[in-house]
């Protein structure tokens, strides 16, 4: 039987506090039978962990760079204590979610800029030190992204380290961009963003890229697909934003299934094996 793993879900976020389990039991319903949910700062680590250990789900530890602004140089220092004590953790499966960001203004200018890109290349080193896989944050940043993976990547073994593993997760850039991240050995996810008409890239790009090279993610709460979305007119109305969930992952696959030709199921199975091809510890919990 089929099923589907959401491989980008911050289901610990404010949003869900109330009802987060509620959540993942709506999504269990729907065939969510894994949902992997990404760190984005120290003082999330534990709960993403818990939060993963009672859901039967996996978790991955990193500083987003939206939150480098606030984070100390310490922080890089516990995080590698974290993954040193969690080693043996199952369901810690990749260094996540870091990367960089340029589409935020201030992150782009000194000294933000800068120690953005600190941290990312410092998490890199961390994941190479634990054999970890990394879920990478890429807005705006694709190139500069595949040029620190290709300067840490290749520091070990003579310049010829071993291959990346893990997500570009919400990918938007360019199909030259998307063969060099899949030629490095990651994934791209793919999300709620595929389901507007007007991402004509983004949809192109879905529907025609390998199909061993596509993962499908929530990124709930953020990102909601074109059905939860309403227009700032709307909201001055009254009328609310459609919360994300993990439970719209079969929707979202099933338009992504219909831009590919193919059946829903089918597109589960492909996108469930390449999660575990992209963070092998998955495997060990099916």
């Amino acid at each position: 039987m089929s099923y589907w793993i959401d491989t980008h879900c911050h289901l610990d976020a404010r949003e869900f506090e109330t009802d987060a389990q509620a959540v993942r039991a709506r999504a269990a319903l729907g065939k969510v039978a894994h949902c992997v949910l990404p760190a984005v700062e120290v003082a999330n680590f534990d709960a993403v962990r818990q939060l993963a250990h009672a859901g039967n789900d996996s978790y991955a530890l990193g500083i987003h760079p939206l939150y480098v602004a606030q984070a100390q140089d310490t922080d890089l220092a516990t995080l590698d204590a974290h993954l040193t004590r969690h080693r043996d953790d199952a369901r810690l499966v990749a260094v996540g979610e870091i990367g960089l960001d340029y589409f935020v203004r201030e992150l782009t200018i000194s000294p933000l800029r800068e120690r953005q890109e600190f941290f990312y290349l410092e998490q890199l080193k961390l994941a190479r030190k634990h054999g970890l896989p990394v879920i990478l944050h890429v807005r705006r940043s694709a190139d500069r992204l595949l040029k620190g993976l290709r300067d840490i990547g290749s520091a070990g073994n003579g310049g010829a380290g071993p291959k990346w593993q893990g997500i570009a997760h919400a990918f938007s850039g360019s199909e030259q961009q998307a063969r060099a991240f899949m030629a490095l050995g990651f994934k791209l996810g793919f999300g709620g963003a595929l389901t507007y008409e007007r991402a004509l890239q983004l949809r192109r790009l879905a529907a025609s890229l390998p199909l061993e090279a596509i993962v499908l993610e929530t990124d709930a709460p953020d990102m909601p697909p074109h059905w939860l979305y309403t227009t700032a007119a709307q909201r001055v109305a009254g009328e609310a934003q459609g919360r994300n969930e993990p439970g719209e992952l079969p929707r979202i696959g099933a338009e992504l299934a219909a831009l590919r030709g193919m059946t829903a199921d089918d597109l589960a199975l492909a996108t469930t094996r390449n999660a575990m091809a992209a963070l092998p510890r998955l495997r060990l919990l099916s």
